[in-house]
Protein backbone atom coordinates (compact mmCIF):
# COMPACT_ATOMS: atom_id res chain seq x y z
CA UNK A 1 0.00 0.00 0.00
CA UNK A 2 1.22 3.24 -1.08
CA UNK A 3 -0.46 6.32 -0.14
CA UNK A 4 0.62 9.75 -1.11
CA UNK A 5 0.14 11.70 2.69
CA UNK A 6 2.24 14.15 4.69
CA UNK A 7 5.26 12.84 5.57
CA UNK A 8 8.29 12.89 7.97
CA UNK A 9 11.18 15.61 6.40
CA UNK A 10 14.30 13.43 5.32
CA UNK A 11 17.59 15.33 6.21
CA UNK A 12 20.03 15.68 3.66
CA UNK A 13 22.36 14.87 6.08
CA UNK A 14 20.91 11.40 7.17
CA UNK A 15 20.49 10.81 3.41
CA UNK A 16 24.25 10.92 2.32
CA UNK A 17 25.34 9.62 5.54
CA UNK A 18 22.98 6.37 5.37
CA UNK A 19 24.95 5.93 1.67
CA UNK A 20 28.02 5.43 2.74
CA UNK A 21 29.24 1.95 2.31
CA UNK A 22 30.72 0.69 5.77
CA UNK A 23 32.23 -2.98 4.16
CA UNK A 24 34.46 -5.20 6.14
CA UNK A 25 35.98 -5.96 2.32
CA UNK A 26 36.02 -4.24 -0.93
CA UNK A 27 34.94 -7.38 -2.61
CA UNK A 28 31.47 -7.08 -0.73
CA UNK A 29 28.55 -4.91 -1.80
CA UNK A 30 26.71 -5.97 1.58
CA UNK A 31 26.09 -8.14 4.43
CA UNK A 32 26.99 -9.93 6.20
CA UNK A 33 23.72 -11.08 7.31
CA UNK A 34 22.70 -14.16 9.49
CA UNK A 35 20.07 -16.11 8.52
CA UNK A 36 18.69 -19.07 9.95
CA UNK A 37 20.40 -20.21 12.98
CA UNK A 38 19.38 -22.89 14.77
CA UNK A 39 21.11 -25.87 17.42
CA UNK A 40 23.97 -27.00 14.93
CA UNK A 41 23.77 -25.07 11.76
CA UNK A 42 23.65 -22.01 10.55
CA UNK A 43 23.30 -19.22 7.00
CA UNK A 44 25.22 -16.27 6.70
CA UNK A 45 23.97 -14.09 3.60
CA UNK A 46 26.32 -11.71 1.55
CA UNK A 47 26.44 -9.66 -1.77
CA UNK A 48 29.54 -9.58 -3.12
CA UNK A 49 30.68 -7.97 -6.85
CA UNK A 50 30.13 -10.12 -9.65
CA UNK A 51 33.25 -12.52 -10.10
CA UNK A 52 34.51 -11.67 -6.91
CA UNK A 53 35.50 -14.97 -4.73
CA UNK A 54 34.45 -15.17 -1.54
CA UNK A 55 34.58 -17.49 1.11
CA UNK A 56 33.76 -18.09 4.88
CA UNK A 57 36.30 -18.77 7.89
CA UNK A 58 34.36 -19.69 11.27
CA UNK A 59 35.76 -20.65 14.42
CA UNK A 60 34.60 -20.98 18.10
CA UNK A 61 35.10 -17.91 19.80
CA UNK A 62 38.07 -16.75 20.69
CA UNK A 63 39.44 -19.74 19.18
CA UNK A 64 40.67 -18.36 15.28
CA UNK A 65 43.63 -21.09 14.97
CA UNK A 66 41.06 -23.63 14.55
CA UNK A 67 38.93 -21.94 11.85
CA UNK A 68 37.76 -24.04 8.95
CA UNK A 69 36.22 -22.35 5.77
CA UNK A 70 33.47 -22.71 3.60
CA UNK A 71 34.00 -21.73 -0.28
CA UNK A 72 31.45 -20.80 -2.72
CA UNK A 73 31.11 -23.62 -4.29
CA UNK A 74 29.83 -24.73 -1.11
CA UNK A 75 27.47 -21.99 -1.42
CA UNK A 76 23.79 -21.07 -2.49
CA UNK A 77 24.39 -18.35 -5.24
CA UNK A 78 27.39 -20.20 -7.11
CA UNK A 79 26.84 -18.55 -9.93
CA UNK A 80 29.89 -15.61 -10.57
CA UNK A 81 26.59 -13.52 -11.47
CA UNK A 82 23.41 -14.03 -12.48
CA UNK A 83 22.71 -12.89 -16.11
CA UNK A 84 22.03 -9.18 -14.62
CA UNK A 85 25.01 -9.16 -12.86
CA UNK A 86 24.10 -9.41 -9.08
CA UNK A 87 26.03 -12.00 -6.92
CA UNK A 88 24.25 -12.98 -3.27
CA UNK A 89 25.74 -15.56 -1.87
CA UNK A 90 24.38 -17.91 1.58
CA UNK A 91 26.35 -19.81 2.96
CA UNK A 92 25.74 -23.10 4.90
CA UNK A 93 27.52 -23.65 8.24
CA UNK A 94 27.15 -26.94 9.36
CA UNK A 95 28.11 -29.44 11.75
CA UNK A 96 28.10 -26.94 15.09
CA UNK A 97 27.70 -27.52 18.54
CA UNK A 98 24.75 -26.18 20.51
CA UNK A 99 24.28 -23.24 22.38
CA UNK A 100 28.09 -22.46 21.27
CA UNK A 101 29.19 -18.79 19.94
CA UNK A 102 31.07 -18.47 16.79
CA UNK A 103 32.92 -16.20 15.17
CA UNK A 104 33.39 -15.58 11.36
CA UNK A 105 34.94 -13.74 8.98
CA UNK A 106 34.59 -13.57 4.70
CA UNK A 107 37.44 -13.13 2.48
CA UNK A 108 38.47 -13.09 -0.82
CA UNK A 109 39.77 -16.33 -1.97
CA UNK A 110 43.21 -15.85 -2.44
CA UNK A 111 45.86 -18.69 -2.39
CA UNK A 112 46.66 -19.72 1.29
CA UNK A 113 44.80 -17.05 2.93
CA UNK A 114 43.94 -17.55 6.23
CA UNK A 115 41.46 -15.56 8.71
CA UNK A 116 42.60 -12.42 10.35
CA UNK A 117 39.90 -10.96 12.26
CA UNK A 118 35.92 -11.43 12.52
CA UNK A 119 33.37 -9.39 10.89
CA UNK A 120 30.94 -11.24 12.78
CA UNK A 121 29.22 -13.67 15.53
CA UNK A 122 26.10 -15.89 15.87
CA UNK A 123 25.26 -18.43 19.02
CA UNK A 124 23.25 -21.41 18.27
CA UNK A 125 20.26 -22.26 19.62
CA UNK A 126 20.26 -23.92 23.33
CA UNK A 127 18.55 -27.40 23.58
CA UNK A 128 16.17 -27.08 25.73
CA UNK A 129 13.60 -29.56 24.95
CA UNK A 130 13.14 -32.25 27.28
CA UNK A 131 15.53 -30.84 29.43
CA UNK A 132 14.63 -27.39 30.94
CA UNK A 133 12.10 -24.46 30.69
CA UNK A 134 11.58 -22.83 27.44
CA UNK A 135 14.06 -19.98 27.05
CA UNK A 136 12.63 -16.50 27.38
CA UNK A 137 13.62 -13.85 24.50
CA UNK A 138 12.69 -11.00 22.53
CA UNK A 139 12.09 -10.69 18.85
CA UNK A 140 11.91 -7.53 16.91
CA UNK A 141 9.13 -6.97 13.54
CA UNK A 142 8.19 -4.18 11.51
CA UNK A 143 7.16 -2.96 7.99
CA UNK A 144 7.82 -0.38 5.58
CA UNK A 145 11.37 0.32 4.65
CA UNK A 146 11.75 2.74 2.70
CA UNK A 147 15.06 4.56 1.05
CA UNK A 148 14.93 7.23 -1.28
CA UNK A 149 16.36 7.73 -4.77
CA UNK A 150 14.97 11.29 -5.75
CA UNK A 151 15.85 10.77 -9.73
CA UNK A 152 12.95 7.92 -9.38
CA UNK A 153 11.00 9.02 -6.61
CA UNK A 154 7.26 10.84 -6.60
CA UNK A 155 8.14 14.53 -6.93
CA UNK A 156 7.81 16.42 -3.48
CA UNK A 157 8.76 15.45 0.11
CA UNK A 158 10.47 12.16 0.19
CA UNK A 159 8.42 9.24 1.18
CA UNK A 160 11.64 7.70 2.94
CA UNK A 161 12.42 8.50 6.23
CA UNK A 162 14.89 8.76 9.05
CA UNK A 163 16.80 5.50 8.50
CA UNK A 164 18.97 5.56 11.39
CA UNK A 165 16.41 3.62 13.39
CA UNK A 166 17.84 0.56 12.32
CA UNK A 167 21.16 1.86 14.32
CA UNK A 168 19.00 2.08 17.03
CA UNK A 169 17.86 -1.89 16.01
CA UNK A 170 21.09 -2.98 16.12
CA UNK A 171 21.66 -2.43 19.96
CA UNK A 172 18.95 -4.35 20.42
CA UNK A 173 19.65 -7.81 22.35
CA UNK A 174 16.63 -9.61 20.47
CA UNK A 175 16.97 -13.36 18.88
CA UNK A 176 15.67 -12.38 15.40
CA UNK A 177 14.20 -9.71 13.04
CA UNK A 178 11.03 -10.48 11.39
CA UNK A 179 10.42 -8.18 8.65
CA UNK A 180 6.74 -7.90 7.59
CA UNK A 181 6.66 -7.07 3.97
CA UNK A 182 7.28 -3.88 1.87
CA UNK A 183 11.26 -4.35 2.84
CA UNK A 184 12.00 -2.11 -0.12
CA UNK A 185 10.05 -0.58 -2.75
CA UNK A 186 9.94 -1.52 -6.20
CA UNK A 187 9.27 2.61 -8.42
CA UNK A 188 7.99 2.03 -11.55
CA UNK A 189 11.87 2.55 -13.26
CA UNK A 190 11.45 -1.46 -11.20
CA UNK A 191 8.81 -3.28 -11.40
CA UNK A 192 8.31 -3.76 -15.22
CA UNK A 193 11.58 -4.90 -15.70
CA UNK A 194 13.57 -8.40 -14.21
CA UNK A 195 16.65 -6.21 -13.97
CA UNK A 196 14.87 -3.90 -12.26
CA UNK A 197 13.29 -6.13 -9.55
CA UNK A 198 17.09 -7.32 -8.44
CA UNK A 199 18.55 -3.82 -8.74
CA UNK A 200 16.16 -2.45 -6.00
CA UNK A 201 17.08 -5.17 -3.85
CA UNK A 202 20.26 -4.89 -4.06
CA UNK A 203 20.42 -0.95 -4.03
CA UNK A 204 18.59 -0.93 -0.90
CA UNK A 205 20.31 -3.30 1.02
CA UNK A 206 23.72 -2.16 0.73
CA UNK A 207 22.73 1.20 2.61
CA UNK A 208 25.61 1.64 5.46
CA UNK A 209 22.78 2.49 8.17
CA UNK A 210 21.66 -1.08 7.44
CA UNK A 211 25.09 -3.14 7.98
CA UNK A 212 25.34 -3.22 12.14
CA UNK A 213 21.85 -4.26 12.29
CA UNK A 214 21.87 -7.32 9.37
CA UNK A 215 24.85 -8.84 11.38
CA UNK A 216 23.63 -8.26 15.03
CA UNK A 217 20.61 -11.11 15.18
CA UNK A 218 19.11 -13.62 12.34
CA UNK A 219 16.95 -11.92 9.91
CA UNK A 220 13.79 -13.96 8.43
CA UNK A 221 10.97 -12.19 6.05
CA UNK A 222 7.44 -12.18 4.57
CA UNK A 223 6.21 -9.58 1.81
CA UNK A 224 4.00 -7.33 0.55
CA UNK A 225 3.07 -5.82 -2.54
CA UNK A 226 6.06 -3.09 -2.51
CA UNK A 227 8.74 -5.81 -2.46
CA UNK A 228 6.79 -8.18 -4.77
CA UNK A 229 6.01 -6.01 -7.49
CA UNK A 230 3.70 -2.94 -8.20
CA UNK A 231 1.37 -1.53 -5.71
CA UNK A 232 -1.35 -4.08 -4.96
CA UNK A 233 -0.37 -6.62 -7.19
CA UNK A 234 -1.37 -10.33 -6.67
CA UNK A 235 -1.36 -13.50 -8.57
CA UNK A 236 -1.68 -11.22 -12.10
CA UNK A 237 1.96 -9.90 -11.74
CA UNK A 238 3.66 -11.12 -15.05
CA UNK A 239 6.83 -10.82 -13.67
CA UNK A 240 5.91 -12.50 -9.92
CA UNK A 241 8.43 -15.65 -10.47
CA UNK A 242 11.22 -13.06 -11.24
CA UNK A 243 10.12 -11.93 -7.93
CA UNK A 244 10.38 -14.96 -5.77
CA UNK A 245 13.98 -15.42 -7.18
CA UNK A 246 15.17 -11.99 -6.03
CA UNK A 247 13.26 -12.88 -2.52
CA UNK A 248 14.71 -16.25 -2.39
CA UNK A 249 18.46 -14.69 -3.13
CA UNK A 250 18.14 -11.29 -0.95
CA UNK A 251 16.77 -13.33 2.50
CA UNK A 252 18.12 -16.82 3.98
CA UNK A 253 14.41 -18.19 5.33
CA UNK A 254 14.83 -22.07 6.11
CA UNK A 255 12.46 -22.54 2.71
CA UNK A 256 10.18 -21.17 0.21
CA UNK A 257 6.69 -22.26 -0.73
CA UNK A 258 6.15 -25.19 -2.28
CA UNK A 259 6.43 -26.89 -5.22
CA UNK A 260 7.85 -24.45 -6.60
CA UNK A 261 5.44 -21.33 -5.84
CA UNK A 262 4.90 -19.18 -2.92
CA UNK A 263 7.67 -18.25 -0.23
CA UNK A 264 5.63 -19.09 2.95
CA UNK A 265 7.55 -20.68 5.49
CA UNK A 266 7.80 -21.64 9.57
CA UNK A 267 10.21 -20.17 11.95
CA UNK A 268 10.48 -21.60 15.84
CA UNK A 269 12.37 -19.91 18.71
CA UNK A 270 11.48 -21.33 22.23
CA UNK A 271 8.07 -22.08 22.49
CA UNK A 272 6.97 -19.81 20.04
CA UNK A 273 6.04 -20.63 16.37
CA UNK A 274 5.67 -18.16 13.63
CA UNK A 275 3.79 -18.92 10.26
CA UNK A 276 5.18 -16.73 7.35
CA UNK A 277 2.72 -16.51 4.48
CA UNK A 278 2.63 -15.00 1.29
CA UNK A 279 -0.14 -12.53 0.63
CA UNK A 280 0.94 -12.13 -2.48
CA UNK A 281 1.52 -14.78 -4.88
CA UNK A 282 -1.82 -16.34 -4.82
CA UNK A 283 -3.17 -13.62 -4.50
CA UNK A 284 -6.81 -12.24 -6.07
CA UNK A 285 -7.35 -8.50 -7.04
CA UNK A 286 -8.39 -6.73 -4.39
CA UNK A 287 -10.94 -4.66 -6.79
CA UNK A 288 -13.28 -8.26 -7.16
CA UNK A 289 -16.25 -7.96 -5.19
CA UNK A 290 -16.05 -9.49 -1.72
CA UNK A 291 -19.32 -10.90 -2.10
CA UNK A 292 -22.04 -11.84 -5.28
CA UNK A 293 -25.98 -12.09 -4.38
CA UNK A 294 -25.03 -11.43 -0.57
CA UNK A 295 -22.69 -14.71 -0.14
CA UNK A 296 -18.55 -14.94 -0.11
CA UNK A 297 -17.49 -14.79 -3.61
CA UNK A 298 -15.76 -17.79 -4.04
CA UNK A 299 -13.39 -16.65 -6.26
CA UNK A 300 -11.90 -14.11 -4.24
CA UNK A 301 -8.81 -15.56 -2.17
CA UNK A 302 -5.90 -14.19 -0.69
CA UNK A 303 -3.49 -17.30 0.72
CA UNK A 304 -5.01 -19.73 -1.66
CA UNK A 305 -5.63 -23.54 -1.63
CA UNK A 306 -1.93 -25.04 -1.48
CA UNK A 307 -1.00 -22.43 0.99
CA UNK A 308 -4.15 -22.63 3.39
CA UNK A 309 -4.07 -26.42 3.01
CA UNK A 310 -0.59 -26.02 4.64
CA UNK A 311 -1.33 -23.75 7.34
CA UNK A 312 -3.63 -25.71 8.41
CA UNK A 313 -1.96 -28.75 9.12
CA UNK A 314 1.17 -26.46 9.89
CA UNK A 315 -1.66 -25.59 13.16
CA UNK A 316 -2.50 -29.09 13.60
CA UNK A 317 0.78 -30.14 14.82
CA UNK A 318 2.07 -27.00 16.67
CA UNK A 319 2.32 -27.69 20.05
CA UNK A 320 3.67 -24.22 20.62
CA UNK A 321 2.77 -22.02 23.40
CA UNK A 322 1.99 -18.59 21.05
CA UNK A 323 1.13 -19.65 17.43
CA UNK A 324 1.94 -16.54 15.47
CA UNK A 325 0.93 -16.16 11.92
CA UNK A 326 2.69 -13.24 9.75
CA UNK A 327 0.94 -11.79 6.71
CA UNK A 328 1.64 -8.41 5.28
CA UNK A 329 -1.80 -7.28 5.03
CA UNK A 330 -4.36 -7.03 8.45
CA UNK A 331 -6.29 -9.66 9.00
CA UNK A 332 -9.17 -8.73 11.86
CA UNK A 333 -9.96 -4.70 11.51
CA UNK A 334 -13.29 -4.22 10.88
CA UNK A 335 -13.07 -0.69 9.56
CA UNK A 336 -9.88 -1.04 7.49
CA UNK A 337 -9.97 0.74 4.25
CA UNK A 338 -7.55 -0.92 2.57
CA UNK A 339 -6.31 -4.20 1.97
CA UNK A 340 -7.57 -6.96 4.61
CA UNK A 341 -7.99 -10.92 4.77
CA UNK A 342 -11.83 -10.02 6.18
CA UNK A 343 -12.71 -8.97 2.47
CA UNK A 344 -11.50 -12.27 0.99
CA UNK A 345 -14.88 -13.68 3.11
CA UNK A 346 -14.36 -17.16 1.86
CA UNK A 347 -10.78 -17.68 3.11
CA UNK A 348 -11.27 -15.70 6.16
CA UNK A 349 -14.45 -17.83 6.81
CA UNK A 350 -12.33 -20.83 6.28
CA UNK A 351 -9.92 -20.29 8.50
CA UNK A 352 -11.87 -19.10 11.51
CA UNK A 353 -13.89 -21.67 11.48
CA UNK A 354 -10.82 -24.03 11.25
CA UNK A 355 -9.64 -22.86 14.19
CA UNK A 356 -13.01 -22.98 16.11
CA UNK A 357 -13.30 -27.10 14.86
CA UNK A 358 -9.79 -27.70 15.76
CA UNK A 359 -9.64 -26.16 18.85
CA UNK A 360 -6.64 -24.50 18.28
CA UNK A 361 -5.02 -22.48 20.94
CA UNK A 362 -2.20 -19.53 21.25
CA UNK A 363 -3.35 -17.45 17.79
CA UNK A 364 -1.85 -14.44 17.31
CA UNK A 365 -1.68 -12.02 14.18
CA UNK A 366 1.22 -10.21 13.60
CA UNK A 367 1.14 -7.66 10.26
CA UNK A 368 1.99 -4.98 8.64
CA UNK A 369 1.49 -2.51 5.61
CA UNK A 370 -0.63 0.52 7.28
CA UNK A 371 2.23 3.13 8.25
CA UNK A 372 0.62 3.36 11.72
CA UNK A 373 0.95 0.19 14.16
CA UNK A 374 -1.70 -0.49 16.80
CA UNK A 375 -2.96 -4.07 18.07
CA UNK A 376 -6.67 -4.61 16.88
CA UNK A 377 -9.26 -6.85 19.12
CA UNK A 378 -11.99 -9.28 17.72
CA UNK A 379 -13.91 -11.60 19.74
CA UNK A 380 -14.20 -14.82 17.82
CA UNK A 381 -16.27 -18.08 18.64
CA UNK A 382 -13.06 -20.08 19.80
CA UNK A 383 -13.94 -18.64 23.87
CA UNK A 384 -10.57 -16.56 23.51
CA UNK A 385 -10.58 -12.83 21.83
CA UNK A 386 -8.17 -12.79 18.45
CA UNK A 387 -5.33 -10.20 18.62
CA UNK A 388 -3.76 -8.61 14.72
CA UNK A 389 -0.50 -6.72 15.81
CA UNK A 390 0.14 -3.84 13.19
CA UNK A 391 3.83 -2.99 13.04
CA UNK A 392 4.76 0.05 10.82
CA UNK A 393 6.43 1.68 9.68
CA UNK A 394 9.87 1.09 9.68
CA UNK A 395 11.05 4.28 7.16
CA UNK A 396 8.39 4.95 4.67
CA UNK A 397 5.55 7.61 5.13
CA UNK A 398 3.61 8.26 8.10
CA UNK A 399 -0.21 8.98 8.70
CA UNK A 400 -2.79 10.14 11.37
CA UNK A 401 -5.42 7.99 11.91
CA UNK A 402 -8.64 9.58 10.57
CA UNK A 403 -12.03 8.58 9.16
CA UNK A 404 -13.56 5.23 10.11
CA UNK A 405 -10.25 4.62 11.95
CA UNK A 406 -9.89 7.98 13.81
CA UNK A 407 -11.67 6.29 17.13
CA UNK A 408 -11.97 2.55 15.85
CA UNK A 409 -13.72 0.71 18.48
CA UNK A 410 -11.55 -2.69 17.92
CA UNK A 411 -7.88 -0.78 19.15
CA UNK A 412 -7.10 -1.36 22.15
CA UNK A 413 -3.33 0.27 21.31
CA UNK A 414 -2.60 2.93 18.69
CA UNK A 415 0.81 4.46 17.38
CA UNK A 416 0.55 7.03 14.63
CA UNK A 417 2.39 9.72 12.68
CA UNK A 418 5.81 8.09 14.14
CA UNK A 419 8.57 5.46 12.49
CA UNK A 420 8.42 2.19 14.87
CA UNK A 421 9.16 -1.17 15.21
CA UNK A 422 8.09 -3.73 17.51
CA UNK A 423 10.14 -5.06 20.38
CA UNK A 424 7.83 -8.68 21.16
CA UNK A 425 8.73 -10.60 24.25
CA UNK A 426 7.79 -14.14 25.45
CA UNK A 427 8.90 -14.70 28.94
CA UNK A 428 7.44 -16.89 32.11
CA UNK A 429 7.39 -20.25 33.52
CA UNK A 430 5.92 -23.47 32.44
CA UNK A 431 2.36 -22.65 31.60
CA UNK A 432 2.62 -19.20 32.84
CA UNK A 433 4.11 -17.54 29.69
CA UNK A 434 3.61 -14.09 28.87
CA UNK A 435 3.85 -12.29 25.49
CA UNK A 436 4.93 -8.37 25.79
CA UNK A 437 4.68 -6.44 22.54
CA UNK A 438 6.08 -2.10 22.73
CA UNK A 439 6.35 0.03 19.93
CA UNK A 440 9.54 1.56 20.12
CA UNK A 441 10.58 4.92 18.16
CA UNK A 442 13.52 6.00 16.15
CA UNK A 443 16.16 6.95 18.72
CA UNK A 444 14.78 3.59 21.35
CA UNK A 445 12.03 5.82 22.99
CA UNK A 446 8.98 3.41 24.01
CA UNK A 447 5.55 4.65 22.45
CA UNK A 448 3.19 2.21 23.67
CA UNK A 449 3.42 -1.26 25.26
CA UNK A 450 0.13 -4.09 25.85
CA UNK A 451 0.86 -7.91 26.75
CA UNK A 452 -0.94 -11.13 27.38
CA UNK A 453 -0.55 -14.35 28.78
CA UNK A 454 -1.21 -17.71 27.41
CA UNK A 455 -4.34 -18.25 29.72
CA UNK A 456 -5.82 -15.66 27.87
CA UNK A 457 -5.61 -17.87 24.45
CA UNK A 458 -6.48 -21.16 25.96
CA UNK A 459 -9.43 -22.76 24.02
CA UNK A 460 -11.86 -23.71 27.15
CA UNK A 461 -12.52 -27.22 27.47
Amino acid sequence: MYKAKPLSFFFLLTFFSCFVFAQPGDFIISGPMHGQVELRTAKIWVEVKPAAPVELWYWKKGDIKNARKVDDAGAKGTDKSNQYGFRPVVFDVTGLDINTTYEYQLTGSAKNSRPTKAHGEFTTKDLWQWRKPAPDFSFLAGSCSYFNEPVYDRPGKPYGGDSSIFETMAREKAAFMLWLGDNWYTRDVDYLSAWGLWYRASRDRSFGVLQNFLKSMSHYAIWDDHDFGPNDMGKEYVLKEESRKVFMNYWANPSYGEYGKGVYSKISYGDVDLFLLDDRTFRSNDNLQDSIDGNPNPIKKMFGSQQMEWLKNALSGSFATFKIIATGSQVLNPVSPFDCFRKFPVEYNELMGFLEAEKISGVLFLTGDRHHSEIIKTESHLSYPLYDITSSPLTSGTHKFGAAEKNNPYRVVGVDEKQNYARITVTGKYRERNLKVEFIGIKGEKLAEWSVSEKDLKVKE
